[in-house]
């Protein structure tokens, strides 16, 4: 674990560079940090679980201890492939080891018991806060090589009569509920509360992960479909050199966000569908204290070739992003859908604190969205109960290439009256059309610049 840990510090401290705009960055930094990002390779060596006792296509028989017998034997034995077959495997929590790819064949799913008997308690982070809590469906902590693939499909199994009435003053028989223990859990943060003290137990209502990988290294999620997330879908935590590929996320669920990394570096998301009732992909580093203690930022993230419907977001930045952020590259991605609410959006405040920048979008294709094309907010949650003296800075953001057909406004910033925390914001090369009330824009922004931007046919520039 300590060579882990300095493993992941040298990466986090490794220099890609300042980018100063969007030419240079696209031209040098950009492949830079592709040539960073590598896919884990395996042995060739397979490990079915049907082997180690797990019975397919029966809800009466919880599959995991099978599941983890193999998991385990592959990663003692050298790594390879954990095979789950054709068929439906009832099953509870899974943890992943070294040097295994767990794969499901196509026509095979993975679904998950809402039996809280069955889900131990671990370290994660709930929204940017330290915690132990009820076990993600997928866990791992401090793993290497490790992958989730195939054409399989992993089901969380959430409805509104189990995990998701978590969320509601009136949760299902035996489970609490996080309108009550999450205030905790944010108090505990916010009085600087020992790690060792923040114990969520399974009927506190704090609901869980699809997948959460803690402090790993070299990450490969290719091909799978996810369904009924508890809570957010993937969740790398603290990672480095992580692919999210070919995924179809389809989760409507409350905070159901599509992925998110959070304090991690070197990551590439291409090619993956989002249908969310979060956002689609949001980027972390931490919530207020806890960012602090630990200030790792989230830095040198790619996302390529994806298409976004439903979310809060298309690609978001926040708001657990105390850590800060460095070094985003958005391309070639579709968006549409009247539950789309913004296409790029950053969501921060000044209990969060840390600097975001080097924001570089191109070529991304808009039919509709419900509220904004590009949403800049440093006054999010402003009831929040924290001490507010970090205010966060927002610069250097480049959009570059963007059509929309339908929108509220184009551009959405909400910075603070006194003090310039937002600044180098340049859109270039944009044609939004359908657009209701243009753009949007309260407070101090300094060098906002737009570079043949048209919003409904005519030019416009900053006032």
């Amino acid at each position: 674990m300590k060579k882990l840990l300095l493993l992941l510090a040298a990466t986090l401290v490794f220099a890609t560079g300042q980018a100063q705009d969007a030419a240079t960055a696209w031209k040098t930094l950009y492949p830079q940090i592709l040539k960073n990002i590598k896919a884990p390779t395996f042995r060739d060596k397979d490990y079915n679980i049907a082997d180690f006792g797990a019975v397919p296509n029966d809800t009466t028989i919880v599959n995991h201890a099978s599941i983890n017998r193999a998991i385990a034997t592959c990663s003692i034995e050298g790594g390879g492939r954990v095979i789950v077959p054709k068929g439906l495997w009832f099953t509870g929590p899974i943890t992943m080891r070294s040097n295994v790819n767990l794969h499901l064949e196509e026509g095979a799913t993975l679904l998950f018991t809402t039996d809280l008997k069955y889900f131990p308690v671990v370290l994660t982070r709930w929204e940017g806060v330290d915690t132990y809590n009820t076990s993600p469906l997928i866990y791992a902590y401090g793993e290497t090589n490790i992958a989730v693939t195939g054409k399989g499909t992993i089901d969380g199994h959430a409805t509104r009569a189990d995990w998701w009435s978590q969320t509601g003053p009136t949760p299902a028989e035996g489970r609490g509920t996080q309108r009550v223990s999450r205030p905790i859990m944010l108090k505990w943060a916010e009085d600087k509360v020992p790690l060792a003290e923040r114990v969520m137990n399974n009927g506190d209502g704090m609901r869980v992960q699809t997948i959460n990988f803690y402090l790993c290294r070299n990450i490969l999620i290719e091909d799978v479909t996810l369904l009924r997330s508890p809570f957010w879908v993937i969740h790398p935590l603290m990672c480095d050199n992580l692919t999210v590929r070919g995924v179809r996320i389809d989760n409507h669920g409350p905070n159901g966000d599509g992925c998110d990394p959070e304090s991690c570096s070197n990551v590439l998301i291409e090619n993956c569908y989002f249908m969310t009732g979060d956002d689609c992909i949001a980027i972390k580093s931490g919530r207020n204290n806890d960012a602090r203690v630990w200030n790792i930022p989230s830095r040198n993230i790619i996302v390529r070739n994806c298409t976004m419907a439903d979310g809060h977001g298309g690609v978001v930045i926040g708001s657990e992003i105390g850590g800060g952020y460095k070094n985003l590259f958005v391309e070639n991605c579709n968006m549409d859908s009247p539950n789309l609410d913004r296409v790029i959006r950053l969501k921060t405040n000044n209990c969060r604190g840390g600097t975001i920048e080097n924001l570089f979008v191109r070529n991304v294709t808009v039919g509709q969205c419900r509220e904004s094309v590009l949403h800049i907010n440093l006054r999010y949650e402003p009831n929040e109960a924290c001490d507010r003296s970090f205010p966060p800075i927002v610069r250097n953001v480049w959009m570059d290439g963007v059509t929309s057909q339908k929108s509220r406004y184009g551009v959405w910033i909400d910075a603070y009256e006194q003090g310039t925390n937002v600044y180098d914001i340049h859109v270039s090369d944009c044609n939004w059309n359908g657009v209701a009330e243009n753009n949007f824009i309260r407070g101090q922004v300094d060098n906002l610049t737009f570079d043949n931007l048209k919003i409904n046919g005519q030019p416009v520039k900053v006032k």
